[in-house]
Order: C-alpha cells, then structure tokens, then sequence
C-alpha cells in the first residue's frame, strides 16, 4: 500500500478519469456526485469494517458531519446521498452474494477476508453495483473503482481491481 493520497488529489484524479468516460443518462454534476457517493462509500465500509459500526450510524455519520463539509481544508464536492446510502445499504445486505461473485474471481489460494480491508470494500462496492445496476455501464463501474484504487494503492492493486470486478461483470451480465 502507498502512502494515501489528499482527498482533493483523490478528488481531481477521479475528476480527470470521469473525462475518459461518462455514464449517458446523467448530467456532468450528477456523474461528479455518483463519483464522490463511490469514494464515500468505500471509506464507510472500511469505517463499519474496522470500527464495527452499523450501517445506520455510518450513513448518518457520513450525512451530518462529512458530506457539505471542509475536509483537509478543501470542500469535498457535492455527493449523491442517496446513492451512497443505496450503496452502503446494499452492500451489507447483500454481502454474502456479493462475496460469492468476488470470490468466484479470486485465484484458489485466495481469500477475500486475507485482502486489505480497503481492497475489500472497493471489491464490495463495485461488484454490488455491477450486480444491482445493469443500467450502469460495466465500463463505468470498473473504471471509477480501479481509479479509486489507484488513488490509495499502487498500480499491482489497480490491476488486481480492475480483472477482479471485469470477471464478475462477466458472470453476472451476461
């Protein structure tokens, strides 16, 4: 794992990746806010992860306190709140089916509890909105997630993102 970026560098390197790519049926501000909704989402399912807080308590942490405000001196864009909750939300309720699609792509001497909690959440995510959200572009889901990793690990992990949620696109949009 590299050293984590700024949330603003995080932030203008998803925003030059969203230039590459664009989900049609949203405007260029509703695509920045699904994108914000993404990171969001990872860093609360790492929070629940590594805190053991409920999903409920998460999201509201995230609505009151995270979303419309100043982080490292730098105001955090606007966030789809709805969608990061949908995502949030979904993940745990969806967790063992989600884990099942993400493990069907891991090597055999491959565990998903022995990978980063980081990596997990990003996997977790991705493979929940490839599943639940066919009406979003496969190619738009993989490519915020690998960017995302690229944003806190190095170019092995962005790689390992990107075959891993691209294998599980191929199982469950066929």
């Amino acid at each position: 794992m590299t050293e984590p970026n700024s949330v603003k560098a995080v932030l203008e390197q998803l925003a030059e990746a969203e230039k590459q790519r664009a989900e049609p049926h949203l405007s260029s501000k509703q695509r920045r806010a699904r994108t914000v909704s993404r990171l969001a989402a990872v860093q609360a399912l790492y929070q629940m992860e590594l805190a053991g807080e409920g999903v409920e308590t998460v999201i509201t942490e995230f609505s009151n306190f995270r979303f419309d405000a100043d982080i490292e001196g730098e105001a955090l864009a606007e966030a789809d709140e709805a969608y990061f909750a949908d995502i949030v939300r979904g993940v745990i309720e969806s967790q063992r089916e989600i884990d099942a699609a993400i493990k069907a792509r891991l090597a055999s001497n491959w565990r998903l509890e022995r990978i980063d909690a980081t990596l997990r959440a990003l996997l977790r995510s991705g493979a929940w909105e490839l599943i639940k959200h066919p009406e979003t572009p496969r190619e738009v889901v993989i490519d915020e997630y690998v960017e995302l990793a690229k944003a806190f690990f190095d170019d092995a992990e962005a790689r390992f993102v990107n075959a891993a949620l691209d294998g599980v696109a191929r199982d469950v949009r066929r």
